[in-house]
């Protein structure tokens, strides 16, 4: 499939990324400590309903939660700190109810766990570190759809029948080498790429989970709120294990 076949067949896919990519560069740009906690937040509320939908969960009382977690992320310095408060903190009601349900916690992992660490990492190492991470994703992205839909043959996972290793070669070696260019605005080459290759690995699998969770759903989108992308979960997918990954590794190797 040619590159301009490709755009006709998913007009509406690539409009709508280039909507989302002209957000992001206005926050980028401002780049103001209320604005991005907002931002984030509208995702992280949209991505964890929609999580709640695909674990099977319905329950406002912890949509109520969620925008008091993102509340306190705000006000704590550290906020991916706050999920081990949430656990600790949940667990206790739920044994003091004799009403132990880990199912519950799910939307609480995954995708909570996720936004607070990614607004730590614009917290402690500023918005160049989150450009850098958005830039490798979407190129991770892009990558693997591109390459998987013009060369893809060899399947990668079953999780996710339709993607290729081609795809997920091509995924690896863009988000490589564009991150690697990107983070050297925070770190010098050799740690800009070998954060990248690392988290450029992480995003692959990040998309991966998802795809396993709207499988174990029976659905083929998280959500409709994107034309041509689905849900938001289908958007962020690829952040969710690469925001953890990336923060652990900066804290730990500067």
């Amino acid at each position: 499939m040619s590159i301009k076949e490709i755009y006709n067949s998913n007009r509406d896919r690539i409009l709508t990324g280039i909507a989302l990519f002209a957000v992001a560069l206005a926050v980028a740009l401002i780049d103001n400590l209320f604005l991005t906690w907002v931002v984030l937040g509208a995702v992280y509320l949209f991505a964890f309903y929609e999580a709640m939908t695909l674990f099977g969960l319905v329950s406002n009382r912890s949509m109520v939660y969620a925008l008091a977690i993102w509340l306190a992320a705000y006000i704590y310095p550290n906020p991916d700190d706050i999920f081990y408060f949430v656990v600790i903190i949940a667990l206790s009601i739920m044994v003091h109810k004799k009403d132990v349900n880990y199912n519950r916690l799910a939307p609480f992992l995954y995708p909570t766990i996720s936004m607070l660490f990614m607004f730590a990492l614009y917290k402690d190492f500023g918005m160049s570190t989150l450009v850098w991470l958005v830039i490798l994703i979407a190129s991770v992205d892009i990558g693997a759809y591109v390459v998987g839909k013009s060369i893809g043959k060899t399947q990668f996972s079953k999780t996710s029948p339709n993607k290729t290793w081609e795809g997920v070669i091509g995924g690896i070696v863009a988000g490589t080498a564009i991150g690697s260019v990107v983070g050297l605005m925070s770190v010098d080459l050799s740690m800009s790429l070998f954060i990248s290759l690392i988290v450029s690995l992480c995003a692959i699998w990040g998309d991966l989970f998802e795809s396993y969770l709207k499988r174990e759903a029976g659905v083929k989108d998280s959500g409709t709120i994107f034309p041509g992308h689905g849900g938001m979960l289908d958007r962020v997918d690829g952040y969710m294990f690469a925001s953890v990954i990336m923060l652990v590794l900066l804290r730990g190797l500067l």
